[in-house]
């Protein structure tokens, strides 16, 4: 049987260099960070050689980078406390963002009683930006936009500094959840005027359990955990710091490695679109995810031909075959709604029809691919 994990969106196999890393760490920097000791000030010193490493990549001051648990706890540090401290009162955000934003904002509106107001769609899931710019200026109240660079379930992409300068030009803060970009696309926060950026390490090859925030200087954000007074005084709590040390070396690599690893993974996605038209020609791909030029060329979701009974049995049927992969988000997957981001985008004849997000990473290879396509051909056609 062959074994072939196809769900890298939902998180990465991590790095043998950065499971030796933190192997390291976890004998040797054992002190707290915030003792003043020996051995308190080496895993200060590994936590903030850390921050400086992910600082300078994204091209960001070390002040701007606050470590979390990842990107749920970083949206949502992010949303309350703008909320909380910047007078923020109605949030402008998409349908189809993930449920640490659409369920923060959410719950906003109960807690605080803001406005929450949701840009429009066109068919492929893309934002309407000139719906965007009514949002912001339909009246004088205080507004954030939170809309994803990278939908984690179709692929598409933000134009990210349009929206950026969108906002900027009407006085609204810009909140991205990036847990799909970071790692695996360039990025300038000195270039693009974002506020506010949330991160997960396990996303590019790192644990779980560990990511960032980044929060544009002098934001006026106040710490969302209270307690002590780690992390320069933004969250409180003692530093994961084999995990953070983790983060470090997962996100060097990402970007040593970034040309050569996103040309490997985008011929990949090229390959298996190429491929699976060929064997299941009225497969369709939902989003813009077919498209090697508008979507990321980590993922691809697609709708295959087949009866809603009959799709019932998919997933376990390739689970049988070694095929590990995803109907929708893995943060969903004890739901039975399925996928809001597919219920947007899709019409009510292809909703009926079974829909699979194959995600790839520099792990996978052309003869995983292939017997993928076959195993789908032949059920498709059993």
């Amino acid at each position: 049987m062959e074994n072939i994990y196809l769900d890298n969106a939902a998180t990465t196999q991590i790095r043998e260099e950065v499971i030796m890393k933190m192997s390291k760490a976890l004998s040797s920097y054992y002190g707290n960070p915030s003792s003043t000791h020996g051995f308190g000030r080496t895993a200060k010193t590994a936590v903030e050689s850390a921050r400086k490493t992910i600082a300078k990549q994204i091209n960001a001051h070390p002040s701007e980078i606050v470590f979390t648990s990842g990107g749920t706890e970083a949206d949502n540090m992010i949303l309350r406390c703008a909320v909380r401290d910047l007078g923020v009162n109605t949030i402008i955000t998409s349908r189809i963002e993930h449920h640490a934003v659409l369920h923060t904002s959410e719950d906003l509106v109960q807690e605080c009683g803001i406005g929450l107001k949701f840009v429009e769609l066109d068919a492929d899931g893309n934002p309407d930006l000139s719906h965007l710019e009514q949002l912001l200026q339909e009246n004088d109240s205080k507004k954030l936009v939170s809309l994803m660079h990278v939908n984690n379930e179709i692929g598409n992409l933000l134009p990210i500094d349009e929206v950026a300068i969108l906002c900027k030009d009407n006085d609204a803060l810009f909140h991205s959840d990036t847990v799909q970009s970071i790692g695996h696309f360039e990025w300038d926060v000195a270039k693009t005027p974002i506020d506010f950026m949330a991160a997960a390490a396990h996303k590019f090859h790192g644990p779980k359990g560990v990511g960032f925030a980044f929060i544009r200087m002098n934001s006026g954000l106040k710490p969302f955990i209270s307690g002590g007074a780690q992390e320069r005084g933004n969250r409180a709590g003692t530093e994961s710091v084999h995990n953070i040390i983790g983060l470090e070396k997962a996100f060097s690599m990402a970007y040593e490695e970034l040309y050569e690893e996103s040309t490997y993974v985008a011929n990949l996605k090229k390959y298996f679109i190429e491929n699976i038209q060929k064997n299941i020609p009225e497969v369709s791909f939902n989003g813009l995810s077919g498209d090697l030029q508008k979507s990321t060329y980590t993922l691809v979701n697609l709708c295959l031909p087949i009866s809603q009974e009959k799709a019932l049995m998919l997933l376990f049927h390739l689970d049988i075959k070694g095929i590990a992969c995803s109907k929708g988000s893995a943060c969903q997957s004890g739901s039975d709604a399925g996928s809001h981001v597919l219920k947007e985008v899709l019409s009510e004849e292809n909703l009926k029809k079974p829909s699979l997000r194959f995600s790839f990473s520099k792990y996978n290879n052309k003869q995983e691919l292939d017997y993928t396509i076959s195993v789908l051909k032949e059920f498709v056609e059993s």
